[in-house]
């Protein structure tokens, strides 16, 4: 009951001033579980670049090169950006006091 009593509180307060209801889109991306992911599989891929291929062949030969890792990353953003933009789309965080 408290619970609901402080969520009304915190709607009406919001709400005061303009009558409307202010929300976000949806929450910071900082606070999801994509850009956890996103950031463990990016410190994952710099490793592994700098970590095989340098050096160990005779022909001098890097099986996985910078250009590679970038590529990767690239597409990883890219993965990233649209799973953030279908998160927000119809997705709403209210305001609260």
């Amino acid at each position: 009951m408290t619970n609901t009593a402080s969520h009304t509180a915190a709607t009406t307060a919001a709400t005061a001033d303009t009558g409307v209801r202010r929300a976000t889109e949806t929450k910071a991306a900082t606070k999801t579980t994509e850009f956890i992911a996103y950031l463990g599989v990016l410190v994952a891929i710099v490793v592994t670049a700098i970590l095989v291929g340098d050096g160990g062949a005779e022909d001098g030969a890097d099986l996985f090169d910078a250009r590679q890792a970038m590529e990767y990353i690239t597409y990883l953003t890219i993965g990233y950006l649209v799973s953030r933009g279908l998160a927000k789309s119809g997705s709403r965080e209210y305001y609260t006091a």
